[in-house]
């Protein structure tokens, strides 16, 4: 009996251990030189919205949103050509996405 009680104890302590990441947590790291504010549609989107500095002054637009989406993750993003979003540049591995507010 004693043993039993032993072993369920080591499953709940390992399961403790392998506790999956917070939502906001994205896929992959985020590069230093994009302004970035989160999620683009949720907190955990590998998508981020993008704010303003130097760099991506030239990309704003009162009309559109800029997003940065890690490079081979853009047509799984929904912001294929359907929904008016451009490619605007790429920087550290992340492309750069104008998409038009509606």
């Amino acid at each position: 009996m004693r043993k039993v009680r032993w072993s369920a104890a080591a499953v709940l302590l390992l399961a403790a251990c392998q506790a999956e990441a917070p939502a906001d947590d994205p896929p992959r790291g985020l590069p230093t030189s994009l302004p970035l504010i989160g999620g683009y549609r949720s907190p955990g989107d590998s998508c981020r919205r993008v704010g303003e500095d130097a760099f991506t002054n030239q990309f704003l637009d009162d009309a559109a949103d800029l997003v940065a989406c890690p490079n081979g993750d853009v047509a799984l993003s929904g912001l294929g050509p359907g929904s008016g979003a451009r490619v605007v540049a790429t920087q550290d591995d992340w492309t750069l996405i104008s998409v038009p507010r509606r």
